[in-house]
C-alpha cells in the first residue's frame, strides 16, 4: 500500500504536496474526459463574462460560482467512476446506479449554471 502522501507532512509542505496533488488530478481529468476539457473551455469564457455582466459582486460571485461549480461536480463524477471502475468492471446494478447519480449530479449543476446566468441576464432584455 502506498503511503498516505501527506505523512510527517505539516505546514507549507503539506500545502505544496496538496497543491500537487490537485493539479496532478486536474492534468489527468483534462487529458482522459472530454466533458471536463468542455466545461473547462466553456469556464474560460464564463468567468470573464461573470465579472463584465454583473452588476455587483453578487452577481458576479453567483455567475462565476455556477460555471465553476460545473467542472467541480464533472471532477468528483469522474472520481466515482474511477473507483467504481478500480472495484470491477464487471457489470452490476449497484456500479450502474453509482455511476448514473454522479451523471445527474453533473446534469444538476449544468441546469443551476443554466437558471443562474438566465435569472441574472433575462431581466436585463425585457
Amino acid at each position: 500500500m502506498t503511503p498516505h502522501p501527506y505523512k510527517n507532512k505539516t505546514g507549507l509542505a503539506r500545502l505544496v504536496q496538496a497543491l500537487r496533488n490537485s493539479t496532478s488530478g486536474m492534468r489527468a481529468a483534462w487529458r482522459t474526459e472530454s466533458a471536463f476539457r468542455q466545461e473547462g473551455t466553456l469556464i474560460l469564457a464564463l468567468v470573464p463574462l461573470a465579472f463584465w455582466l454583473g452588476h455587483d459582486g453578487m452577481q458576479r460571485a453567483a455567475l462565476a460560482g455556477s460555471a465553476l461549480l460545473v467542472p467541480v461536480v464533472e471532477l468528483l463524477n469522474t472520481a466515482i467512476e474511477y473507483t467504481v471502475d478500480r472495484v470491477s468492471l464487471e457489470p452490476h446494478e449497484l456500479s450502474k446506479t453509482a455511476k448514473d447519480m454522479g451523471s445527474a449530479a453533473v446534469l444538476l449543476t449544468l441546469v443551476l449554471c443554466a437558471v443562474v446566468w438566465l435569472a441574472i441576464l433575462l431581466p436585463r432584455l425585457a
